[in-house]
């Protein structure tokens, strides 16, 4: 069978559009992002699904052209693409204007029909909508789906509609686009905040001079096991309060000892000194303040499932002119807090075992532990005026429910925006002092000390929430299609849909993320006031669990077996309903990331696999696709909470796939595993060139290798069985693996040498005897490399200088025997804790071609380090690579004006 290929199955500006995705990825608070309008755990930028989703509709000029007159056109297309792959474009309508134009004119001046079954947060499906598609987007989790028609359906079906509020403002130019549903979401907004703040006044007072307290920062506490003691244990994991310069501030603990048991008090503390250490870490349990007693986390789990977990008042955050200031607890606010009575609470069940759940064990088994009374009293007071709000909406609409509702939705996910910031599992920010929101992981983990935001007032009160969802509409295709937006079984498709489509998605990574039992955190704030309105999508108590495709084995009786077994056979009937669905001239997208960190010992020969890859491939390929096509893209902030000093995955890989022709041929093992070494090494050289994470070249380098495994109809072992995917993964990571160890042909000797040692002992000492021995192999000696400044030999002993050990005024000009190894570690060194990427550059512009060999070197060590499970030190390698770009520009521009500066010298 022969096709048209697709600009995406021959070239992408790969780092044009990793470029453009940086102020989605960097910037957490970007003005007009969809983001804003509700939490989800899938963020693929818009930028990148837009380009991603263009080069996929549009054809390739080599199906026409010659060579020549192709490249030149492709050129112009991939300069539109890199174009398109930036932030600016989302609301450029020139540039969206003619990318429409130009997929138009490919369809015949139809435009395609698009469908996303993991629709998410609907990154995917909003940049096909902005492309002018015809979109269906579904998902089985209600929550998604209700993030999808604040997103996809109800703004094109309310776009130049005036507000219905009472009292509307007057604009010259007309109610155009959103900005009367804009008007009515932020007005309304503004008057449940009014109202709430009425009628719970009492329950959120001012300070003892009147002072705008924004949060109340309290500590759990347990009783002291000591039967002496008895005091109530502040279980506090820091008492910093400011670590702003010239501003730190912290609490300081006293002991009043005139009571039985004693009782911990705090006070503010401001200026010079150095505040006490928290109370509880991770790896030593609690101490008592007033007796000092180790407190074991078996001890406070039992309190805690015995519900004895108290809590006490620390401090409460007021909002001054220009600063934040703080005040020390009272007994009324403590009490004010506690006699808070809620009228209604959402006492389903948090599961009793989930990925990313950390709070049972503690005592905190339903959804209402996760709040505060006070908070439980004003979340279901804003669900009471929410519904009061749209009885208004109806009747000064004079009875139009379906704007109503679309009102109610946005006003929904606000207050379900808020409860992220609105529980009692958010830590207080000391560096930025300001409450951190809960799901800054995929998790909702035990928290100590916790701060209480001021949702009546302030920067995280409700009409703030109102106006992040209404930031979110600012950048919405309201002129496009309304989409259909479907909660649907992936799995089970549309049985009666006769239509083809366009299919790019991102679907869930394996064990990566519990969607479901995350979600149900929001589901039930939701639910309480959606359905009425949405009685299908909210009919369950918590969100549908059992279609959930992840490979979690506490679903399935414990069985990691079973688990895996749902999640490969769930993709596989995902995949043939998309074989089935789509269209069959243009390839599908498919983005996915999970990193391989599996090992099997084979004969003493550790091979790598990934059951999360294994099982998502064996889907695609056994439903009858072929992969025609791979690209990283970065997904993710590289500085995200759960990136720093770990290795986690910052890109995802796009996987474009075609049906595979009927007539596809078989191969042998051996025919297969040389076209793996004759195609890859290739392949390999072209992420490198193209700067790809070291933490994410293995993930990335399935997808070529994928490439050669589906072209065939089946690759067959030596015995005539065919070869599962899982031995396929395992042979394109060795070949990886010899890729990268045959670049240390290009090292000099003692890099060679250093390289090997680090493998066997990192930093730590080795036998003087056996440094002889692997430096005489690798043609050099132990002496010469003390001079070379690489390691230090003493007593019989050998080791490696670490990073903190070279000398700071290292000049690369002026070494008479510089090395490879010796420029990778300095580089590291200035970018950790020298003048970082200037610092780095300064070196880099000074090491002529051996600047680029640091880079390589530093993908063969982190490399290592991830195989020795070296999360640590292979982050400084990762951080290297990750910053050569910005490290090579800022080189340039040194080079450039070390000549200048040599001539006015």
């Amino acid at each position: 069978m022969t096709y048209r290929k697709k600009l995406i199955e021959v070239a992408l500006p790969l780092d044009a559009i990793n470029q453009g995705s940086k102020p989605e990825t960097e910037n957490p608070f970007l003005k007009g992002h969809p983001r804003s309008i509700h939490n989800w755990w899938a963020r693929t930028p818009l930028s990148i699904s837009r380009a991603i989703l263009f080069a996929q509709l549009i054809d390739d000029p080599g199906n026409d052209l010659p060579p020549d007159e192709a490249q030149k056109e492709r050129e112009k297309l991939l300069d539109f693409v890199a174009n398109l792959a930036t932030w600016d474009a989302t609301t450029d309508k020139r540039i969206i204007t003619k990318a429409q134009e130009i997929i138009r004119q490919q369809f015949q001046g139809q435009m395609p029909e698009f469908w996303d079954m993991f629709g998410g947060r609907a990154s995917i499906p909003l940049e096909a909508q902005r492309l002018g598609l015809k979109v269906t987007s579904s998902d089985l989790n209600p929550v998604a789906v209700t993030i999808q028609r604040a997103l996809l359906e109800y703004p094109p079906k309310f776009r130049n509609r005036p507000p219905v509020h009472p009292h509307p403002s007057i604009l010259k130019e007309g109610w155009r686009g959103l900005t009367g549903l804009v008007e009515d979401v932020k007005w309304y907004g503004e008057w449940i905040q009014q109202q709430a703040a009425k009628q719970l006044a009492e329950v959120y007072p001012k300070g003892p001079n009147g002072e705008e307290i924004t949060a109340w920062l309290w500590a759990r506490t347990v009783t002291c096991p000591n039967p002496v003691c008895k005091a109530q244990i502040p279980l506090v994991r820091t008492f910093v309060l400011s670590n702003k310069s010239g501003q730190k501030v912290w609490i300081e603990p006293t002991i009043d000892r005139s009571q039985q048991p004693p009782i911990v008090c705090f006070e503010i503390r401001t200026g010079k000194g150095t505040s006490l250490e928290g109370t509880v870490s991770k790896n030593k349990g609690a101490t008592c303040l007033c007796c000092s007693t180790s407190v074991h986390f078996d001890y406070i789990r039992s309190e805690g499932q015995a519900k004895r977990i108290a809590v006490q008042l620390m401090a409460m955050v007021a909002e001054g002119q220009r600063a934040r200031f703080y005040l020390p607890a009272t007994r009324e606010h403590e009490n004010i807090a506690a006699l808070a009575t809620p009228k209604w609470q959402p006492n389903t069940d948090l599961p009793e075992q989930a990925l990313g759940f950390r709070v049972q064990r503690y005592g905190f088994t339903k959804h209402t532990d996760l709040f505060t009374s006070r908070q439980l009293l004003v979340l279901t007071t804003f669900c009471e005026l929410i519904s009061q709000a749209r009885d208004s909406i109806i009747k000064e609409s004079d009875g139009d429910f379906e704007y109503s509702n679309a009102v109610t939705t946005y006003l929904a996910c606000a207050l379900s925006r808020l409860t992220d910031y609105c529980c009692a599992f958010t830590n207080w920010n000391a560096k930025n002092e300001n409450v951190a929101h809960l799901f800054q992981r995929q998790t909702i983990s035990m928290v100590w000390d916790f701060a209480e935001a001021n949702p009546i007032y302030g920067k995280l009160s409700f009409s703030v929430a109102s106006e992040w969802v209404t930031k979110a509409l600012s950048s919405l295709p309201v002129d496009s299609s309304i989409a259909k937006v479907v909660q649907l079984d992936a799995r089970k498709g549309f049985d009666s849909c006769q239509n083809l489509y366009v299919i790019s998605t991102e679907p869930p990574y394996y064990d990566n993320i519990s969607y479901a039992d995350l979600s149900d955190f929001f589901y039930t704030w939701l639910r309480a006031i959606l359905k009425e309105i949405d009685p299908t999508n909210f009919a369950t108590l918590v969100t549908p669990k059992e279609g959930e495709l992840i490979a979690t084995s506490y679903r399935h009786n414990g069985s990691e077996e079973k688990a895996k077994q749902h999640f490969r056979e769930g993709f596989l009937q995902v995949f043939q309903n998309i074989y089935k669905q789509a269209s069959r001239d243009v390839p599908i997208t498919v983005y996915y990331a999970f990193k391989q960190e599996e090992e099997e010992d084979k004969e003493n020969h550790s091979e790598r696999a990934s059951t999360g890859w294994e099982t998502m491939l064996e889907g695609l390929v056994d439903s009858g696709f072929q992969v025609t096509g791979t690209w990283p893209v970065r997904t993710n902030k590289k500085a995200r909470t759960r990136a720093i000093s770990s290795n986690a995955l910052a890109s995802a890989i796009v996987i474009v796939a075609r049906p595979r022709p009927e007539t596809a041929p078989s191969t042998t093992r051996r025919q297969f595993v040389n076209t793996l070494k004759r195609e890859l090494p290739d392949a390999f050289q072209k992420l490198q060139q193209g700067n790809i994470a070291p933490v994410d070249l293995a993930q990335a380098s399935i997808g070529p290798g994928m490439a050669i495994y589906s072209r065939y109809s089946k690759v067959l072992e030596s015995d005539g069985t065919p070869m599962p995917v899982r031995t396929a993964l395992q042979l394109i990571n060795q070949t990886l693996d010899e890729f990268l160890a045959e670049q240390e042909g290009e090292f000099d000797a003692e890099t060679c040498f250093a390289l090997i040692w680090y493998e066997q002992h990192t930093f730590n000492e080795g036998l003087f005897g056996d440094a002889e021995t692997l430096s005489k192999a690798k043609n050099t000696a132990v002496q010469g490399m003390v001079d070379a400044g690489i390691l230090t030999a003493k007593a019989g002993k050998v080791r490696l200088l670490c990073r903190d050990e070279l000398p700071k005024n290292w000049n690369p000009q002026t070494d008479n025997r510089l090395t490879v190894w010796e420029a990778t570690q300095h580089m590291i060194r200035e970018l950790q804790d020298g003048a970082g990427n200037q610092g780095a550059a300064n070196l880099l512009s000074q090491l002529g071609t051996i600047g680029e060999a640091a880079r390589e070197l530093a993908y063969r060590l982190y490399n290592i380090c991830d195989r020795k499970g070296w999360a640590a030190e292979g982050v400084a390698y990762n951080s290297l690579v990750i910053s050569w770009p910005e490290i090579s520009r800022l080189a340039a521009e040194t080079e450039e004006s070390t000549p200048l500066q040599m001539a006015l010298l």
